[in-house]
């Protein structure tokens, strides 16, 4: 149970995550994981081996998780077809794989040429894939949103976040987006926790905008860059919109956010969470436009 456990905070899941969301949650890391090499070959960079491990990882726990759902639905079945049979359970199997010989063998046919039905269309659909990637152009930078962000009523898509962003930059072309969904409620936040948890240990992403509890939480991990560096930013260092923390192995406050509610980002962005605490990860990719993209809200603002 502890693997099983654990397969799922590798990908970033609660335990009791349906085979669809594990599905759902493999196919966008796998296709973040391709733009992340497509990335780097276009830039004639070399990839870590930590991001290379850490994706290895991820399809291992994937695997995992498959393989113990049809474990599950393996002794499920058995249970109920042989269970009665008690002390002979055993033998009743036996001898009921023995009179359904021939029917294996067929089903064996037919899933042969699922398979090749399937491998044909994953390959096609890889293939379209790899095409609409190489379509797109550069990301300028990636955001995620960590703690009590909801959309509205039928407002699931991303492309409603990263287009009412892309607004207040025309010269860019692409920003892209996730949200980590931790509730403010204390007794629904530990899965959620664990999820935000793997995302942190996993991936990179150039801006974090949080609500101001998960400010706190986010920036006591380190990874936040301190903001009081970056001369742009110097006009709002004094003013009431910097956000100040410890972090651990430093005794002085500093500033590792803007609160960027009331300005253009809070009233364009489709959530209904209304605080926007804007910070840059340390080892951003796109460090020069993170901190434009501060900036840009922060001229705008009426308060300094």
């Amino acid at each position: 149970m502890e693997e099983l456990k654990q397969a799922y905070q590798t990908m970033g899941l609660d335990e009791f995550a349906t085979k669809e969301e594990v599905e759902k949650r493999f196919l966008t890391l796998l296709r973040r994981e391709r733009a992340r090499t497509k990335h780097l070959e276009a830039n004639n960079l070399t990839s870590s081996e930590q991001s290379e491990e850490d994706f290895k990882h991820i399809s291992a726990a994937y695997r995992f998780i498959l393989a113990n759902d049809d474990r599950k639905v393996v002794q499920a079945y058995n249970e109920k077809e042989y269970g009665k049979y008690k002390n002979m359970a055993g033998k009743a199997q036996k001898l009921d794989h023995f009179w359904r010989y021939y029917k294996v063998h067929t089903l064996a046919v037919i899933a042969l040429i699922g398979i090749i039905i399937y491998s044909i269309t994953s390959y096609i659909d890889h293939r379209e894939e790899q095409k609409y990637l190489a379509s797109l152009p550069p990301i300028d930078v990636s955001t995620t949103f960590f703690g009590d962000f909801t959309q509205p009523v039928g407002e699931y898509e991303m492309t409603k976040i990263t287009d009412s962003m892309l607004k207040s930059f025309p010269e860019w072309k692409r920003i892209e987006s996730s949200i980590i969904l931790v509730p403010g409620d204390d007794l629904n936040q530990l899965g959620h926790l664990q999820k935000a948890m793997v995302t942190l240990a996993t991936e990179v992403h150039d801006i974090y905008i949080m609500d101001r509890k998960m400010f706190g939480w986010v920036g006591a991990q380190g990874i936040l860059m301190d903001l009081e560096k970056q001369s742009e930013l110097a006009p709002w260092l004094t003013g009431d919109l910097a956000k100040k923390l410890t972090v651990e192995g430093d005794t002085q406050e500093r500033i590792y956010g803007f609160d960027l509610a009331n300005t253009a980002l809070d009233k364009d962005l489709p959530l209904h969470n209304r605080d926007l605490i804007v910070g840059i990860h340390v080892n951003a990719k796109n460090p020069e436009k993170a901190v434009q993209f501060i900036k840009t809200y922060l001229a705008a603002s009426p308060q300094k």
